[in-house]
């Protein structure tokens, strides 16, 4: 009986391990090399530690921040730009429960992924906040700790 409960603890350990291995920027430079190896080596750097840069591209700003967790589309004077949301969940005493996109997409695939949307006190935190204009950043925003 320990056998397969020890197997099944392995399993979720590595699982565990890859997912976050999945979300860090040098899973992603791994996952494209190609894009990665075309960049300069002052935006190389900045990817490199998860930061983005105005003129950045799409790709650019998913090889450091990865997929965002909301898009939106905001339209004024200036034009239509395309807004792209990084979200993360605490509890009440400010522990970080989850980020948006990553756990909305394992949540309803996983039996055992931990979820917290019934934690009534939770509080939603929009961290990161990327705006393109014609495909590249013209604004960034970031809450400090």
């Amino acid at each position: 009986m320990k056998a397969p409960l020890l197997i099944l603890l392995s399993l979720a350990c590595a699982a565990g391990f890859v997912l976050t291995g999945c979300s860090t920027p040098e899973a992603r430079i791994r996952r494209n090399p190609e894009a990665f190896a075309r960049l300069s080596a002052p935006q190389q750097q900045l990817i490199r530690r998860g930061e983005v840069g105005l003129a950045f591209d799409k790709e650019m700003v998913q090889l450091a921040l990865g997929e965002p967790d909301r898009l939106l589309t905001r339209t004024d004077e200036n034009g239509t730009s395309e807004v792209w949301s990084y979200t993360t969940y605490e509890g009440p005493n400010g522990v970080y429960l989850y980020r948006g996109w990553y756990h909305r997409y394992y949540a309803y695939r996983d039996p055992f992924y931990p979820y917290y949307l019934d934690i009534a006190a939770r509080r939603e935190r929009e961290r990161f906040r990327v705006v393109f204009r014609d495909d590249k950043v013209v604004e960034i925003q970031q809450e400090h700790s």
